[in-house]
């Protein structure tokens, strides 16, 4: 590669809603221990499924973690977005007024944005005709509202408020967001990052697809039937390195580069080419060899095709002996546009804790994937660089590099 070095680019904050942890402190505790969130689904009517397990986050108090959000006027997603934002500004030592000061972005991915509140209007129209529908879910059902109750909940002005539609590789798309943004030197801050909520429409797609396991998602397993989807939100603080240093911020890693692109193959069916074209140019733009990369944190959604495919593709671009590579979904769920940000946080974690989490659920690996998924039980390890790959319907593909901070005693890279 040519030309001066971009800005670099830390996370100095990270938020986690999830199934298996409220924070970044027990996320990192459920990873080590390979915690599985599945259960039966409560928060929609399940009557007439097969089968009908889900990662659903348990009921919080949210009015006791959100200071400026009112819960009474944002939906579901919306809330695990704020509350994942309030947890990486104060992971950072942030206050809100240092934020409200700097010109920054709020870039938050989805896949069903209020979706969940949608289901609610659909059943009032169904019990009372459109007369009996809540107004107020209404103004909770545009997906915009994600990245707005996170502006709000910090009483943010100065920022340009997203919402990336990219499905299930919205998260990783929400970071390059932020990282793109930094390195220009546009904004001083990015909150970036993916929530989604559990809802009936998108758990009867993927069942009516045959893609929802009867009981526990398993990725790369010889006997994997199929994903199940999940809920949540996280959200990285990012910062310019030298900016976050000066203000004496805890650095948790690097955000060494990342790439997107869009294969357009087919609606449903990844393509390993394009795959294997986002990782090669996510590599280039970090400035990593392949063989410099640690970790893996694979998409892995635990489906036939998709997991044969993507280690086909990892297989391409590192071969024949890739660096572990894990699939998290088995403990959170599919989160749909949280995914990639969970996955994220969960690299970012690896690197500054020295572990790799596990696969869990895993009885035998499908010889169609190759890999060592470093099987139920994390294991100590030193990864300075990890991939975090994303990847969603249509070919909407992306992965984002995370590195150790080079002057933090530990080199990356």
């Amino acid at each position: 590669m040519t030309g001066a070095a971009p800005a670099r680019v830390v996370v100095t904050g990270m938020g986690v809603v999830s199934s298996i942890a409220l924070g970044v402190t027990e996320y990192l505790s459920a990873l080590r221990a390979g915690r599985c969130g599945a259960a039966p689904v409560s928060l929609f009517d399940t009557s007439g499924f097969a089968h009908a397990n889900g990662h659903q986050v348990a009921d919080y108090d949210y009015a006791a973690r959100l200071r400026r959000t009112d819960p009474a006027e944002w939906g579901r997603a919306a809330l695990f977005a704020a509350t994942a934002a309030r947890m990486a500004v104060d992971d950072a030592h942030l206050s809100d007024r240092a934020l409200q000061q700097r010109q920054g972005l709020v870039s938050i991915g989805t896949t069903d944005g209020g979706s969940h509140e949608l289901d609610l209007l659909v059943a009032q129209e169904i019990a009372g005709g459109h007369d009996a529908m809540d107004g107020r879910l209404v103004r909770q059902v545009p997906a915009g509202g994600l990245s707005v109750a996170v502006a709000r909940e910090l009483g943010l002005t100065r920022v340009e408020a997203m919402t990336v539609a990219t499905a299930c590789s919205a998260g990783n798309h929400a970071i390059g967001d932020g990282l793109d943004a930094l390195r220009s030197g546009e904004v001083e801050y990015a909150l970036c990052g993916g929530a989604d909520a559990l809802c009936r429409r998108n758990f009867t797609g993927f069942y009516r697809l045959g893609l929802v396991a009867p009981d526990r998602c398993r990725p790369f397993d010889a006997e994997r039937a199929g994903l199940l989807t999940g809920e949540g939100a996280g959200v990285l603080l990012l910062e310019e390195r030298e900016a976050a240093r000066a203000r004496g911020a805890r650095i948790h890693a690097e955000v060494l580069g990342y790439a997107t692109n869009c294969d357009a193959y087919h609606q449903l069916t990844p393509n390993q080419a394009g795959i294997r074209r986002c990782m090669r140019l996510a590599l280039d733009n970090a400035r990593v060899d392949p063989a410099d990369v640690d970790l893996i944190s694979a998409h892995g959604t635990g489906t036939r095709t998709n997991d044969a495919v993507e280690c086909g593709a990892i297989a391409e671009v590192f071969g024949g002996s890739p660096p572990p590579t894990v699939g998290l979904k088995g403990m959170l769920g599919h989160t749909m546009g949280a995914a990639s940000a969970l996955a994220g946080i969960a690299s970012v974690l690896a690197i500054g804790h020295g572990f790799i989490p596990p696969t869990v659920n895993h009885g035998r690996t499908d010889p169609e994937c190759a890999v060592d998924c470093v099987p139920n039980t994390a294991v100590a390890a030193d990864p300075r660089v990890v991939q975090n790959n994303g990847f969603a319907f249509a070919g909407n593909n992306a992965v984002v590099v995370f590195g150790r901070d080079r002057r933090s005693g530990r080199d990356a890279a």
